[in-house]
């Protein structure tokens, strides 16, 4: 590699890592002001950068605040290839493990709590993006695992799988901003949420039965 090439790489390098800090400056005001605070200067100072590389990096506030929450979805996150050795099965195998997975991801998550409310109130340009987005990968995983499986029956499944999901949506974030139990189940404790995840297992058992 000459000095051209080297150049270039570190150029790269100090670029990814300039960036991750302005991700980590918007999770840190979201944590501490909420999103009232996300504004362009407190976000440069609290990254320690210059503010006219948010405009560089991300064409400006938006694209940043946009570029965050997609790295915070969990249903973003999840590659098409992941299912690939889980078509013998129909899907439910994997189906059972993303919902499990989401489960625990939200309930530590409290951004992601928080962008998922925000969605609820605000009506954004990204947030309505990342909701479709999350529409057309449901869509491929659906289409390719649990149609074929399902055939006639597909729809219910799907169904099925909506209140499962919005299910586990409400808990988690009920989970963290209460104290009471839920159906007398304490969902902050091990007990309380391994019987949920039970639950989770058996709905998705029977509907393959």
């Amino acid at each position: 590699m000459d000095m051209e090439q080297e150049t270039g790489v570190k150029s790269l390098r100090n670029k990814e890592k300039s960036k991750q800090k302005f991700l980590d400056a918007v999770e840190k005001i979201l944590h501490t002001k909420g999103f009232s605070g996300l504004k362009v200067n407190d976000i440069a100072h609290t990254a320690g950068l210059d503010k006219k590389l948010i405009y560089n990096y991300f064409g400006g506030k938006d694209g940043l605040i946009d570029e965050y929450i997609r790295s915070q979805d969990f249903w973003s996150n999840i590659k098409d290839n992941s299912a690939e050795t889980l078509v013998n099965d129909g899907g439910k195998t994997f189906c059972k493990t993303m919902l499990l997975s989401q489960f625990d991801y939200i309930f530590k998550n409290k951004n992601t709590q928080k962008i998922l409310l925000w969605g609820l109130i605000e009506n954004r340009k990204s947030l309505k993006k990342l909701a479709n987005d999350r529409e057309e990968n449901g869509a491929r995983l659906f289409e390719g695992l649990t149609d074929p499986y399902f055939k006639e029956n597909a729809k219910r499944y799907r169904a099925i799988i909506a209140l499962l999901i919005s299910g586990i949506y409400y808990l988690d974030i009920y989970a963290t901003t209460n104290d009471a139990t839920f159906c007398g189940l304490d969902l902050k404790s091990a007990a309380g949420r391994t019987e949920i995840e039970n639950a989770i297992s058996f709905l998705i058992d029977k509907s393959y039965e």
